[in-house]
């Protein structure tokens, strides 16, 4: 097995380290604090190429693999877990789902946009009443007398939905036949009848934008049908594969932060006279993070890897990435507890990154699939009962 990255894999992984160390690290604990979201990185990363590395060139992005999105996906959340939030939706959510379903004219309308960080993209699938269980949602788009479609309903949860300009949207077209009614839209907010609701006050990732989207009467042209008619749910699912690969390495980005910053730590803080690393129970919790970490990273890698062959040969990766997202966000959770315990009353402070570690990386066990839902995907795969 050939663990070497290509050129291209560590030229963007270098771009992203660049960017993240530059522009990223300085800002972030003042964006946290005021919960401010950050549109000029964002833009400027659309420059730089992150925000549609798996985009073709022809639809403006970098034109590179999974791997590559992955590897960039680490070093951005390493220094911001909202960022690579930012990242992750427009990447594995928005551009993904349109490249694989959309036609020609949705790619270089939509997909372009996106990807050169002229505009910002959402996905709105959760509800109110609906999060898990998705084919329960509530929102339904009817047809009028010219064909367009009329939507109405709420969706809630939705990641830089006060600040997107084009949203992948589902909803129940044809009521009664459960997920075969859905079909999934890319909707325009700046068309009349769509309101998005107060931004959400979150545990972490709190310079990400979430909030309540609301639709009323909206009319959406048909051709923003995005695939056929009644595949909104299968698209929905694919989709979210891809999109908990990127989780995954955002999970992993946020536990390589803390693992490094507890490794400096435990060599530069004394007590008894000597550094707390060279105490036995600190040496313990050091190794086991080290255990999480990697395998996180191998996972996430394996299930980038897999996404890429399914790609050129066929079949699934859902599997893959479920493992990995499940594997990254939990050990993530362990890693950054186990840091802030490490640091003492100083990985308790705001004046260290710690706790905002933390705190972020709670909601790489909920959002795109809760571990439950994992493990439920999981099971379901290996067992192949129901």
């Amino acid at each position: 097995m050939d663990f070497r990255f290509t050129e291209d894999q560590l030229s963007i992984q270098s771009i992203a380290r660049d960017f993240a160390q530059k522009r990223i690290v300085p800002v972030a604990a003042e964006l946290d604090a005021k919960g401010e979201f950050p549109l000029e990185n964002i833009r400027e990363m659309g420059k730089l190429g992150l925000m549609g590395i798996e985009v073709p060139e022809a639809y403006g992005g970098a034109g590179m693999d999974s791997i590559a999105y992955v590897l960039a996906m680490i070093e951005i959340a390493a220094a911001d877990a909202a960022t690579a939030t930012v990242m992750s939706v427009n990447n594995s959510l928005f551009c993904n789902g349109i490249l694989k379903h959309g036609n020609e004219e949705q790619k270089q309308k939509y997909v372009r946009a996106i990807a050169t960080g002229e505009a910002i993209g959402a996905y709105a699938l959760t509800e109110p009443q609906s999060g898990s269980d998705a084919s329960a949602m509530h929102t339904r788009a009817t047809k009028n007398a010219n064909g367009d479609w009329v939507i109405n309903g709420k969706k809630s949860w939705i990641t830089s939905g006060p600040v997107a300009r084009y949203i992948v949207l589902f909803a129940i077209s044809t009521p009664g036949i459960g997920a075969k009614g859905v079909s999934a839209f890319i909707v325009d907010t700046q068309l009349p009848g769509f309101h998005a609701g107060k931004t959400e006050p979150k545990l972490g990732i709190r310079a990400s934008a979430t909030c309540e989207i609301e639709f009323t009467d909206y009319v959406l042209p048909k051709e923003n049908l995005l695939g056929d008619e009644g595949k909104g749910f299968s698209i929905a699912m694919g989709v979210l594969d891809a999109g908990r690969i990127g989780i995954a390495s955002q999970a992993v980005g946020i536990a390589r932060a803390a693992y490094e910053a507890t490794l400096q730590w435990s060599r530069d803080r004394k007590a008894f006279g000597q550094p707390i690393g060279t105490f036995q129970m600190t040496q313990s919790k050091i190794a086991d993070m080290k255990c999480k970490l990697d395998a996180a990273t191998l996972l996430t890698l394996r299930a980038a890897w897999t996404k890429g062959e399914t790609e050129k040969h066929g079949g699934r990766f859902g599997t893959e990435a479920a493992v990995a997202k499940l594997t990254a966000s939990e050990a993530a959770m362990w890693i950054s507890h186990q840091a802030v315990q490490i640091h003492g009353g100083m990985g308790y402070s705001k004046e260290m990154p710690l706790e905002r570690y933390f705190r972020d990386a709670k909601i790489t066990e909920i959002y795109e699939g809760t571990s439950e839902i994992q493990r439920m995907v999981i099971a379901r795969a290996e067992t192949g009962l129901r």
